[in-house]
């Protein structure tokens, strides 16, 4: 059989800038082993597969509209969170299965989350707000990553706050001394030049360090909107590639927006 591959980066800002994710449309749901051979191959932080057809427990979208099964994989394995799969996954369908549509949901391990487009191809993801706690860094982790956090959290990742953008920038992680962690760790701190920065580390899970994540900011919007008090930011990921993003903390959900470019189109045969 032949399966479609889209590569599309996610929060780009530029060519070659942004996350890119693998997007591939299924006639049909294929084997879980196959599904994470094909995401391992790819070789990106993450492959997005979906289907139009929905399991059952989905029920009806909260709003009314198209509605396709997500799922997401990393090299390593699946996974219950991405932000710029999806964001990438509805720019393909947008464009290329409907293009007179504006907006798309989506039914995954994380519950439905839905994709809005604007007039000029900026497109708005909606996730759920993830819940923090203060915590104790652990020694083990600061030191693998070389730095002096001044707050730390834990939450669906940890997450570690330091004084500057530099200090965010110049981490170099001693990635085979990273103890285990629930997913992954943010390092953030206040941005010169937009209202805050960070980096993400996930070796755990096959990401050595991600381009762009979408779902850590759903972290970070919570920590930073308590700690400057609004609402609305300008957030940048400070990943070699790098990436902007539009963060709006809206009740118990998060808003982030971004533009998504389009690397490349193929075809993957598949012989069994």
């Amino acid at each position: 059989m032949e399966v479609l591959l889209h590569q599309i980066d996610a929060f780009a800002d530029a060519p070659f800038s942004g996350n890119p994710a693998a997007v591939m449309p299924l006639p049909a749901w294929l084997p879980d082993s196959v599904l994470q051979q094909l995401a391992e191959e790819n070789n990106l932080a993450e492959t997005a597969f979906y289907t139009s057809q929905l399991p059952p427990e989905a029920g009806a979208p909260p709003v009314a509209g198209i509605a396709y099964h997500l799922r997401w994989f990393t090299p390593a394995v699946e996974v219950a969170m991405c932000g710029h799969a999806t964001l990438a996954g509805a720019a393909q369908i947008l464009t290329d299965i409907e293009p007179g549509q504006d907006a798309v949901n989506f039914y995954t391990r994380s519950g439905w989350l839905r994709v809005d487009r604007t007039d000029d191809d900026l497109y708005i993801l909606d996730l759920p707000a993830v819940v923090s706690e203060p915590a104790e860094p652990d020694p083990a982790l600061v030191a693998a990553l070389g730095i002096h956090p001044v707050r730390a959290f834990t939450g669906t990742d940890v997450v570690l706050v330091v004084d500057t953008e530099r200090q965010v920038r110049d981490v170099v992680p001693a990635l085979s001394a990273f103890p285990p962690v629930p997913r992954g760790v943010i390092v953030t701190a206040p941005g010169d030049e937009v209202d805050f920065v960070s980096r993400f580390f996930a070796p755990g899970v096959g990401v050595p360090e991600d381009p762009v994540t979408g779902s850590a900011h759903a972290q970070l919007a919570p920590l930073w909107s308590a700690e400057l008090g609004r609402q609305r930011f300008v957030a940048r990921q400070l990943s070699r590639r790098g990436g902007t993003l539009g963060v709006e903390l809206a009740g118990d959900r998060v808003l982030l927006s971004g533009r998504c470019r389009r690397y490349l189109d193929g075809v993957v045969s598949l012989d069994f």
